[in-house]
């Protein structure tokens, strides 16, 4: 789901500002703080990320087995080719 928001131009005489709020039910749910630092990064002319470097911890782990770790080709790995130490993914209940 996504929430539609106006980009905002401020212009004064020796410059301007560009504002981009976020809705306060996306600011919970993402429980940002007052005053905090974030990043944004242009991965191309559609796409603008937030990169915050002091997220609160998540409150669920999740994990992927280690089974069906990809290669770079995106092809599942051998068990030969798994990191060592790395434990198999239990297996489904019928």
């Amino acid at each position: 789901m996504g929430f539609p928001t106006k980009v905002q131009l401020i212009k004064r005489q020796a410059s301007e500002q560009w504002y981009i709020n976020f809705p306060s039910a996306l600011a919970q749910a993402m429980e940002f703080a007052r005053g905090e630092s974030v990043e944004w990064i242009v991965e191309h002319k559609s796409l603008l990320a937030l990169r915050r470097p002091s997220a609160p911890p998540p409150i669920l782990k999740k994990t992927l087995p280690c089974s069906t770790t990809s290669t770079p080709s995106g092809s599942a790995a051998s068990p030969a080719t798994r990191k060592p130490g790395s434990k198999s993914a239990p297996k489904p209940s019928p």
